[in-house]
């Protein structure tokens, strides 16, 4: 009997673009629902957008458009993203869509006549950004939101509550007997941690905006945004109108949902209550991702190093920027995206490790056989270590992914390759060439390579399903790598003789880094001039190596000097007031320095002064500027 997988991404809000966080999420949903579609399960993948709540009529009515027009506009943004990422979803669910609407006015009623939503007053704090109340012992930073950490509102008004409090023993005995219903474990535990805390009642509803979804047995009240966008879950397998569909879906399959862990308590304490409630199963597996940096810094549109995918996948291409994010950090930690990270694994796993297998097992046997497949038969000891390995792959790849340990999975998968390519150097098929003798263990080997890279290319279809197709291509198979099979690759020998090759191309190049060669001496090219002159203007300054004659202090004055200095053609006078840096003025006697020969001349303490010396001033010592006493007096300065 056929299995039934359902996996979902969140919904994501309309008021921001998709980005390198939603891009993970949804990518790593793709892969799993990929895999499993390996695995033989009838697989159903939801990804939608969040169109209701308080922050959306801001922004829509701050852009002088109706609600209604501006999540028209954003909902598409996604669609195409997700289309360019080659993510195969079965279904996009906007939550303003009919059918939505119905879904959560069914499991509202439900609730309702269940007696677990009651009328009050809420007053407290809010936070406008997470569209949720939040309890005084949760406020930080003195009156912040402890998810987005942003200020909370204060807020009274009338509001149904649904009796959330009513299900806290129910929900942590399911965690309990269920461990691996929240992951990671540390997500588990946080949960855990939370729930005992004591669960409060839940508002529902609001009546101070109105772009949400009425509530049938509240006039004026529309519905609180999670406990309507949560629904979209199970509105997308018929909930509301297909019974058979949410059977098989929901009921009867696997249901995991993939989502960031700063919306973690919404999935795993919100929604399970709201579907103990309705008497609906809860979902198999709430699975929480960390948090991507840039570069080891935070992302934000001020730094400028808000990771762009699309830009990207321009410059790495699809395939690599999908394995890049799933094989860098284990699934539920943080992680950082880095160039250098991107390069690393572009050159060492897929050029030198797949891409190395693939081009020198097609590029040896067209030279050994040409483009045929041809009969083998002798093997040995080591053939058999392969296939074992091959074997424990299967087993342990499909281990960690039923965990969502990405990671870990495309370990397992890289250590076969990796064993492959120890295969090529433990046989040495180019001396087995050489012996007529051991032509047939030589073609034995050479299809163990070609098989296993038949193998490879469905295990790394998840995750890169372009370059799978590409590698199965050339080693000669025209068939939709999409519509592979784990079952149909376990077992070896299944490639028959006389099946013909593909053409080779290298299918990842290499990225060669470009390394930045300093420069001795940088130029500020952004060097800001201060007070700046014209070339004209310090032409008009007529500078000359003068020779000091005689120095003397001023009487009267501790700090002018005196000098007697020769221009070339005259012996004039010149005062400077750099007597505290010269105690024993007549030292300088006989240096040459330069001095302004065309200022107006002036009468300091009843001395004349006819020019300037020029001096230099460093940490507060003022020092005249010598030059080489082979240089001519009168010598001008240009």
């Amino acid at each position: 009997m056929t299995k039934n997988f359902y996996v979902t991404t969140p919904i994501y809000y309309v008021n921001g673009d998709p980005h390198v966080g939603s891009a993970y999420t949804t990518i790593a949903a793709d892969v799993i629902a990929r895999y499993k579609k390996t695995m033989g399960y009838d697989v159903y993948f939801l990804t939608g957008t969040d169109e209701h709540g308080q922050k959306v009529e801001e922004t829509a009515k701050a852009k002088g458009m109706t609600p209604q027009q501006w999540t028209d506009s954003m909902a598409p943004r996604f669609m195409e993203m997700w289309k360019k990422l080659n993510i195969k979803n079965d279904d996009f669910i906007r939550t303003t869509e009919e059918r939505h609407k119905k879904a959560v006015a069914k499991i509202l009623k439900t609730v309702w006549e269940k007696g677990d939503i009651y009328k009050g007053e809420y007053e407290g704090k809010y936070c406008v950004s997470c569209e949720t109340f939040v309890p005084e012992n949760q406020v930080v930073n003195g009156n912040c939101c402890p998810d987005c950490g942003k200020e909370l509102r204060m807020v009274k008004e009338e509001s149904y509550f649904f009796r959330m409090s009513k299900y806290q023993d129910a929900l942590l005995k399911h965690i309990d007997e269920h461990p691996d219903f929240i992951l990671p474990r540390s997500r588990r535990n946080e949960v855990i941690s939370f729930i005992k805390q004591g669960l409060q009642d839940l508002s529902i509803s609001r009546n101070t905006f109105e772009w949400g979804i009425p509530i049938e047995f509240a006039p004026g009240h529309i519905t609180y945004v999670w406990f309507d966008a949560l629904t979209n879950y199970i509105t997308a397998v018929g909930y509301e109108n297909n019974a058979e569909e949410f059977a098989k879906r929901w009921t009867n399959g696997e249901v995991v949902h993939l989502l960031g862990k700063d919306i973690v308590r919404f999935h795993a304490i919100i929604w399970p209550c709201m579907l103990l409630s309705a008497g609906v199963k809860l979902p198999d597996k709430i699975v929480a991702h960390g948090w991507w940096t840039s570069e080891g810094e935070k992302m934000s549109k001020s730094k400028g190093n808000v990771v762009a995918p699309l830009e990207e996948v321009a410059k790495y291409g699809l395939d690599a920027f999908r394995y890049y994010l799933l094989r860098e950090v284990t699934f539920g930690n943080d992680g950082d995206y880095s160039t250098k990270g991107v390069i690393t694994r572009i050159n060492s796993d897929l050029a030198n490790d797949l891409g190395n297998l693939l081009n020198r097992t097609l590029g040896m046997y067209k030279k050994y056989f040409g483009d045929e497949i041809v009969k083998g038969g002798v093997y040995e000891e080591i053939d058999n270590e392969i296939k074992t390995l091959f074997t424990e792959t299967l087993a342990s790849v499909d281990d960690a992914m039923s965990r969502l340990e990405f990671s870990r999975a495309l370990e397992f998968i890289w250590k076969f390759i990796s064993r492959m390519n120890k295969y090529i150097d433990e046989t040495m098929p180019w001396i087995l060439v050489k012996d007529e003798s051991k032509k047939e263990r030589l073609a034995t080997v050479m299809n163990m390579l070609v098989e296993s890279l038949y193998k490879i290319a469905v295990l790394v279809s998840p995750y890169m399903p372009e370059s799978a197709q590409k590698i199965w291509n050339q080693l000669g198979f025209n068939e939709d790598i999409e519509k592979a099979l784990i079952e149909n690759v376990r077992n070896w020998d299944i490639i028959p003789a006389g099946h013909k090759l593909g053409e080779a191309t290298p299918i990842f190049p290499r990225i060669e880094v470009q390394k930045e060669v300093k420069e001795k001496n940088p130029v500020n090219k952004d060097l800001k001039i201060e007070n700046p002159i014209s070339i004209d203007e310090f032409g008009k300054v007529d500078i000359r190596v003068v020779e000091l004659l005689e120095a003397d202090r001023v009487k009267g004055s501790d700090k002018l000097l005196k000098f007697k200095v020769n221009d070339g053609k005259n012996i004039r006078q010149i005062v400077s007031g750099i007597a505290k840096y010269y105690p024993n003025p007549e030292e300088l006697v006989g240096k040459k320095v330069l001095a302004v020969v065309n200022l107006n001349p002036v009468t300091l303490m009843g001395e004349l002064s006819q020019g300037m010396l020029l001096s230099s001033e460093e940490k507060k010592r003022i020092k005249l500027v010598e030059i080489d006493s082979s240089v001519k007096v009168g010598s001008k300065i240009k």
